[in-house]
């Protein structure tokens, strides 16, 4: 019999422990695993030998991984040096763990492919397992988490849509996570149903930011509409690359930003004298269950399952990846491959331009039409009488 390690690193998700359960539940029907252990507080935790069996619990308390957020097991950010690396091996065999499968961002893809070098030759089998919000994992064409912090986007600015519609008297600013890469506030335009809905600006930090345009296009909707609904990046930046508000920490990969939608709601009352107010959902959208999609979950599942099935067979070295079928009715279908490592240690993925409006203010419908299906069932409706009384 054979040990498995799952590693989890970086942000968690909400269904980062959908993967776990994939693995778990992969490793029970192959029948050749005797224990699959996490590794409790991410990659520091293997130094520290914090290894739990997860195969020793009742499958009820393992279902629960299904919903429940962040990840169950801890993560880190834990810097590793290459002494670290090449102390592995040995921890590894002590464990009698033959296959580790690492479950991550672009960092921890990097020290998947890290892992796989000192261990390539001692009968030990390295595979990443893909997770984050910000969908900046290159190759594959989505991320498990991405989808369900889409949704929770696009419900949050639904809802923030109603609220200000119902009271038009003023500017709100909701900043979305994504660092580098805007696919979580492109993700906002699912929010819309018919014109005139929120959101009615989306700033991407793939496009400079424009401090007069920005102003100009909230005018002008604000005289139309009295209340408008504004979705930007936290990684907005300048004309000169530079942060439009400077980051408040950074270490590492890790950047705490600093609050650009407070920085552009207070530009909004000082340049045009308008109401204005800030939303900041913050790690809010990317640990919740309630609206985590039921997509996302099970593309997730399914991507535990195939990393353990391709060590299994004796790959190594290797990230599971997804690819985007072409269908005859334009339905959504996905299939897994496995992808090189190498592939895609921190190389980042960002908005191409075709998903970007001429303006920069905007996402086109052809992003939209990709991120729809990876959100899950359609937003629920609200009523508007007002709407009526122009009937």
């Amino acid at each position: 019999m054979e040990n498995v390690l799952v590693v989890h690193g970086g942000g968690p998700t909400a269904v980062i422990n959908s993967s776990l359960y994939g693995v778990i539940e992969e490793a029970k029907k192959s029948g050749r695993i005797d224990k699959v252990y996490g590794a409790i507080g991410g990659s520091e935790a293997i130094f520290k030998e914090r290894f739990l069996d997860l195969m020793q619990f009742p499958e009820e308390k393992l279902k629960l991984l299904l919903e429940t957020p962040a990840t169950a097991i801890g993560s880190s950010r834990y810097a590793l040096e290459q002494e670290d690396y090449e102390a592995m091996v040995e921890i590894f065999k002590k464990h009698e763990i033959k296959y580790v499968l690492l479950n991550g961002g672009n960092g921890t893809m990097d020290t998947c492919g890290k892992i796989y070098e000192v261990c390539k030759n001692e009968g030990i089998c390295v595979v990443g397992i893909p997770k984050t919000v910000d969908n900046d994992i290159a190759i594959t064409d989505h991320t498990p988490g991405f989808g369900s912090a889409a949704r929770y986007i696009a419900a949050t600015t639904e809802e923030i849509g109603a609220d200000i519609k119902s009271l038009p008297i003023h500017v709100c600013v909701i900043e979305a996570m994504g660092r580098n890469a805007g696919w979580i506030t492109a993700a906002s335009v699912l929010a819309r149903k018919k014109p005139g809905d929120a959101p009615h600006l989306i700033y991407l930090p793939e496009r400079a930011f424009n401090e007069e345009e920005f102003l100009e296009d909230v005018k002008r909707l604000y005289d139309e509409l009295g209340g408008v609904v504004v979705v930007a990046s936290e990684g907005l930046r300048g004309e000169d690359g530079e942060p439009i508000v400077p980051p408040i920490f950074k270490s590492g990969r890790a950047t705490y930003y600093g609050d650009v939608s407070s920085y552009l709601a207070n530009l909004v009352i000082q340049k045009l004298g308008i109401k204005a107010r800030s939303e900041k959902p913050g790690i809010c959208g990317r640990s919740s269950i309630a609206w985590q999609s039921p997509v996302d979950r099970d593309e997730a599942v399914l991507a535990g399952r195939k990393a353990l099935q391709a060590a299994l067979n004796g790959e190594s070295g290797v990230m599971v990846g997804f690819i985007r079928e072409e269908t005859e009715d334009g339905s959504y279908k996905i299939q897994l491959r496995m992808i090189p490592i190498s592939e895609v240690m921190m190389y980042e993925k960002v908005l191409p331009k075709e998903y970007i409006n001429e303006r920069g203010n905007d996402v086109t419908e052809e992003f939209a039409k990709w991120c729809r299906p990876l959100i899950g069932p359609e937003l629920r409706d609200f009523i508007d009488f007002q709407e009526y009384m122009d009937k």
